[in-house]
């Protein structure tokens, strides 16, 4: 039992590490690069995926990243990007929230969906 606590909140932090790391490549392809925020959001969610997967791997559950691990993990995120990515449409297009802020929401939505599909994937729990 503590030790299903103790990885959620391993899980948090890296999410937490995640959504910086999501959050600086958006803004960086948004404002810097004057990339609309669609592609910048795709981009910075490829960008945290890859680094999320060694951190889960390391320091979350650790296990071995593996080749089969890496193409399993998508899975993980897959649900996580298309509802996250509708989640931002709603929220610029339809409920007019600054596209500087708008990822906000849609990622603590789907949080607790992907804690349990990747400990699934990675552990097969």
């Amino acid at each position: 039992m503590i030790n299903r606590y103790g990885r959620l909140i391993k899980f948090i932090i890296v999410g937490i590490i995640n959504t910086l790391n999501y959050y600086f490549v958006y803004l960086l392809f948004l404002k810097v690069f004057h990339l609309s925020y669609l592609p910048s959001h795709l981009t910075g969610f490829v960008v945290s995926f890859i680094i999320s997967y060694f951190l889960n791997c390391y320091f979350v559950y650790k296990v071995t990243p593996t080749l089969k691990r890496f193409i399993q993990f998508p899975l993980t995120q897959i649900v996580n990007m298309g509802v996250q990515t509708l989640l931002l449409y709603i929220f610029v297009e339809l409920l007019h929230i600054d596209k500087v802020y708008a990822p906000f929401p849609a990622l603590i939505f789907t949080i607790p969906i992907t804690y349990f599909v990747t400990t699934y994937i990675l552990t097969k729990e």
